[in-house]
């Protein structure tokens, strides 16, 4: 993991499929899930999406809140 990965959850949008325009944050588990059963997609998106997966698997998602609350503050 890179030291600026959580971060890039809370101000990424995803850039294609059905949530396209979604915070990477935001993205629904069954989602994350079947990315997982399926494949990741290569490169940095893919990198984050299965970061994304495991916070949400392990649940540990809330810990994104903190940053979440930054970025309104910024």
């Amino acid at each position: 993991m890179h030291p600026d990965d959580l971060e890039k959850l809370v101000t990424w949008k995803m850039p294609f499929g059905k949530y396209k325009g979604r915070l990477l944050a935001d993205l629904p588990g069954h989602y994350l899930n079947w990315f997982a059963r399926t494949g990741f997609p290569p490169g940095e998106i893919g990198r984050l999406l299965a970061l994304l997966q495991e916070m949400d698997h392990n649940g540990l998602k809330p810990l994104l809140n903190p940053l979440r609350n930054k970025q309104v503050n910024s």
